[in-house]
């Protein structure tokens, strides 16, 4: 018998969830194993998910995508955040994490728990507010882990909690002025909480039942990172780094009794800064798989925050980070629709991608040399079917159909590629249109 994947993997059992992450990865059994059991790896999969196909996060893993969305006060349609979650499953997220904040939020997170077959997160601190329907800061710590408890049984694979805002890294915020403060919504709210009450942040003080929760649910941590900047200027700051100290130790405290975790990290972020950035967190945290936003590299550009993300992204995962949380068009500016959740996750995925190919994860160059190949070929079909997004390129290959089918209207008779082909094979290039 075992408690937890990890609890499994120190006992040397393979577990059905182990087994569908060997069919998934370029991993041996071995390596799950050993690297589930050092917390190097974590497969997110709570015991009442069971829909859920499980992958894994981690060393030696494909660098995975999340996807965010949810219920709020001004934004209450659940059927349209499930089609956002139904397009994400089939658009190859490999997580969403519910972020709901208002309304039916059980019943919405039940249903994804039911119909979802991909790993799922959630933020009890968000659902905390709307669920208890009481002012901040008369809700008693004991509420909050009670929320914990309810995703926890209602199978959620993995949560965010605050953990590392505590009253010591609160002190070292204050001493420490930024620019924009904390912009992490659950790291802020812990924050208000603590200053009105003069308590000690409840994730952190009641981290020990917590721990008993998740190993009984199993229940992968995402040790939240409250300070992360929210701005180029506020990163790698003493807040920053302060709390991720003390995720570092929360990080061998859930080890020990073998519940998983993951570290969530910035944010904004200069690009010079995020490889350093990734260095440090693998050290102080002692390997554990790193779960980004981002980071955003430049904060110029609401409106097209998908592509500062990725940027950032790709180098981050390239240099460490092993989880990319998808970030929008209307990141900044709005709740998203569904074209928006289709952009950001398009490229948080190319991110993922280019990242696995920099890091050489086997396999990962396979579907660039066929896309490569098909081009070589001018077969316009498998290059649309090889598309990470065929459904884009099939509409801009058919906006503006050329004249000679075989080729575009950038380049027609022009074209490197048919010309080539051409002349490689003894025949004769002509460029008359005649």
């Amino acid at each position: 018998m075992f408690t937890t994947q990890m609890d499994a993997a120190r006992k040397g059992i393979f577990t059905p969830q182990m087994q569908s992450v060997l069919e998934n990865e370029s991993l041996t059994q071995a390596e799950i194993i050993e690297r589930v059991a050092s917390g190097e790896i974590a497969i997110c999969a709570n015991k009442n998910h069971n829909s859920l196909k499980a992958a894994a996060v981690g060393r030696g893993c494909k660098t995975k995508v999340n996807v965010n969305l949810g219920i709020s006060k001004d934004c209450a349609d659940i059927e349209l955040e499930f089609a956002k979650a139904k397009l994400s499953v089939d658009l190859k997220a490999d997580a969403i994490m519910d972020l709901s904040c208002s309304g039916k939020t059980q019943a919405f997170r039940q249903k994804l728990v039911k119909e979802i077959p991909i790993m799922l997160g959630t933020v009890p601190m968000y659902d905390a507010i709307g669920y208890l329907d009481m002012e901040l800061a008369k809700i008693p710590s004991e509420k909050f882990i009670d929320v914990f408890e309810a995703h926890a049984k209602d199978g959620i694979d993995f949560m965010t909690i605050h953990s590392g805002i505590n009253l010591q890294t609160a002190e070292r915020f204050k001493k420490n002025k930024r620019v924009t403060n904390i912009v992490s919504r659950g790291g802020s709210l812990l924050f208000c909480w603590m200053e009105m009450t003069g308590k000690e942040n409840p994730f952190y003080e009641h981290f020990d039942r917590i721990l008993e929760i998740s190993q009984k649910h199993d229940v992968t941590l995402s040790l939240g990172d409250a300070c992360r900047p929210g701005c180029i200027d506020d990163a790698t700051d003493a807040s920053q780094i302060e709390e991720l100290i003390t995720l570092g130790e929360l990080t061998k405290r859930a080890w020990e009794q073998n519940v998983q975790v993951m570290i969530e990290g910035p944010g904004h972020m200069a690009l010079n800064e995020i490889t350093a950035n990734m260095a440090l967190q693998k050290r102080l945290c002692h390997g554990a798989p790193f779960y980004v936003l981002g980071p955003l590299v430049t904060d110029i550009a609401p409106g097209y925050d998908h592509i500062t993300s990725a940027i950032g992204g790709t180098l981050a995962a390239a240099n460490g980070a092993d989880f990319l949380c998808y970030v929008t068009p209307a990141e900044h500016l709005r709740l998203p629709d569904l074209n928006d959740m289709r952009e950001g996750l398009i490229a948080a995925r190319i991110a993922a991608h280019a990242a696995d190919i920099a890091k050489s994860i086997p396999g990962a160059r396979d579907w660039d040399r066929k896309m490569s190949e098909a081009r070589a070929a001018l077969d316009w079909e498998s290059m649309i079917n090889l598309a990470i997004d065929p459904e884009k390129a099939r509409k801009y290959r058919e906006s503006s159909p050329p004249e000679e089918a075989h080729t575009c209207t950038m380049c027609g008779k022009m074209c490197a590629v048919n010309n080539m082909n051409k002349i490689l094979k003894g025949e004769e290039v002509t460029l008359s249109h005649e």
